[in-house]
């Protein structure tokens, strides 16, 4: 190492990285510091002291909280890959560590963690007490921005939304659902026993998040057939969903077995879609499953026993 770098990476201390990342992830020095428990006055401190070690500055500070700059856009890409060769080493390391603790980012889809994640990670935990797991929603689209960029260490979401600029990540299964169309029971549809997603065009719908994974196989059928949906209202839950299909504001497409876990007394049916885009394979995601620590392996290999699999529900 030549001395100017040596003296360079001097200057630079891991505290003061992991601080601009996470003020950079939260637009806002004061919702960084709430997050790393720490004063805003020392986060701003760090940040000041930062930009005098490298000479140039890293945010635009304004009322509103911090935007980059150009030098910090550079920053915050060289600070992650940093940050996630200290995971991979600690990963390496808590190898020869008795047990398993730590804690694991996972960032997944709403179908993931209403279906399966509840019984699968409370197994995991009963056994791992010592692990503590941080567990988001997002859209599939932003579980892989999140692993991509190391805000998460393991994702879980369809599986055919990994490829679509997420070429570098890996994919392992995880488990499998069926799309359902939600009607009143009192409704036209109510009475078939399966049903083709065109033939349910020409009725009101409930739709989810237009980034969401059904929305866009939604769209995309729809399309495909030339026609166009009928959507009435747009809701972020599946809870929402079936809520607004029982007081008659349309039809909707959800997970069945999520519609048969949380339906509870309300008088709505479950009608299979016959579409081949209707039968879904949730996957889980990272960079690279052999480099994750040791807690995140231990989490990837208990989901994909298949004692892990939630049984369906009772009737």
């Amino acid at each position: 190492m030549k001395p100017t770098e040596r003296s360079f990476a001097r200057r630079i201390d891991l505290t003061s990285l992991q601080l601009f990342v996470a003020v950079c992830e939260t637009g806002s020095i004061g919702k960084a510091a709430e997050r790393e428990f720490i004063a805003a006055s020392a986060v701003s401190k760090r940040l000041a002291d930062l930009e005098s070690a490298l000479g140039t500055t890293l945010l635009y500070r304004h009322a509103r909280g911090v935007d980059l700059t150009p030098a910090g856009q550079a920053l915050l890409h060289h600070a992650r890959s940093v940050l996630y060769g200290l995971e991979k080493m600690q990963g390496e390391l808590s190898e020869y560590a008795d047990g398993v603790r730590g804690h694991v980012r996972v960032h997944a889809s709403i179908s993931a963690i209403v279906q399966f994640l509840p019984e699968d990670l409370g197994r995991f935990v009963r056994q791992h007490p010592e692990v503590k797991i941080d567990l988001e929603e997002h859209l599939s689209s932003d579980v892989l921005r999140a692993v991509q960029e190391g805000a998460a260490d393991i994702g879980i979401c369809n599986a055919s939304a990994v490829g679509h600029g997420a070429e570098a990540l890996q994919l392992q299964p995880y488990r499998q659902d069926r799309l359902a169309l939600i009607v009143p029971a009192t409704h036209a549809l109510s009475a078939q026993t399966a049903i083709n997603f065109i033939d349910t065009l020409e009725f009101d719908h409930v739709g989810l998040h237009a980034n969401s994974s059904i929305a866009l196989a939604m769209h995309q059928a729809a399309a495909q057939a030339g026609r166009a949906i009928r959507l009435r209202i747009r809701v972020t839950g599946l809870d929402a969903m079936c809520r607004m299909i029982d007081n008659g504001l349309g039809v909707g497409v959800m997970p069945e077995r999520a519609f048969e876990l949380m339906r509870g007394a309300s008088p709505l049916v479950a009608v299979p879609l016959t579409d081949a885009w209707a039968q879904r394979s949730l996957g889980l995601v990272a960079r690279d499953f052999d480099t994750l620590p040791v807690t995140a392996r231990a989490l990837v290999e208990h989901l994909q026993r298949p004692q892990a699999a939630a049984t369906p529900p009772q009737a």
